[in-house]
């Protein structure tokens, strides 16, 4: 249990447990006593803390993705390269660059005048549905939030797709079928929850969406019930 695959997945679990904490206590307290609203600090608390654990988890899969690839692909080298001076600092910084991302997306957002009858169109604090009922421009944390795409949704799914092209053709080249399944198992999970994780938030993130022009705060059913993949499902679904 001291192999760097464990070390990593343990991150993962203590993530997935701040993840849901800092979002479904929030849900499940509105549906059973109806009480629908939150302070703006608390918001912008959940807000940061839900962004900063999405963001950690993109870097941490693509992270996981790589030692996967190096114990399939070169696992004479593995105890080398996947040594405590390299998996420790790849963790910390996976928990650093998402953190920093959170920090500056929240900034932005709640420096934002708020007008209107700031009614949430959301299950929680979602920075989509928060942005909407800006009563200035955001075209600002439109750019950034396409930047963070690329950094956090796009560099990793094709570090991860690299990965796992050089993983499957490794394993194709092993010459008994049990060995192909041995291989193939100790990737699987991996590859279903990060085609659940990145898939939901592409659809949520990968075309920002900028504020309704007319101030309306209409906002698709599949808006709101996608985001419950990456912040319940998937972290259901990680310790299976």
């Amino acid at each position: 249990l001291h192999t760097p695959m464990y070390f990593l997945l343990r991150n993962l679990s203590f993530l997935d447990i701040c993840y849901t904490t800092s979002s479904v206590p929030l849900v499940l307290n509105g549906f059973l006593t109806r009480q629908m609203t939150i302070s703006f600090s608390a918001c912008a608390v959940q807000m940061s803390l839900s962004f900063a654990m999405a963001g950690t988890e993109c870097v941490l899969l693509s992270m996981m993705a790589f030692d996967r690839y190096v114990a399939i692909c070169k696992p004479l080298r593995y105890p080398m390269v996947m040594s405590k001076a390299a998996y420790i600092p790849m963790a910390a910084s996976s928990w650093t660059i998402g953190g920093a991302a959170s920090v500056v997306h929240t900034t932005l957002t709640i420096q934002l005048p708020f007008c209107g009858d700031n009614i949430i169109n959301h299950f929680t604090c979602e920075i989509l549905a928060v942005l909407k009922l800006a009563c200035a421009d955001i075209s600002i944390n439109v750019i950034s939030m396409g930047v963070t795409n690329v950094i956090f949704l796009g560099v990793p799914v094709l570090f991860i797709s690299f990965s796992y092209v050089f993983i499957i053709a490794t394993i194709l080249r092993i010459p008994s079928a049990e060995g192909k399944k041995k291989a193939f198992s100790t990737c699987s999970a991996h590859l279903t929850v990060v085609i659940i994780f990145y898939g939901t938030l592409f659809f949520m993130y990968g075309k920002p969406k900028s504020k309704d022009p007319l101030g309306t705060d209409e906002q698709d059913l599949s808006d709101k019930l996608i985001p419950l993949f990456y912040g319940v499902v998937t972290p259901m679904l990680n310790p299976l």
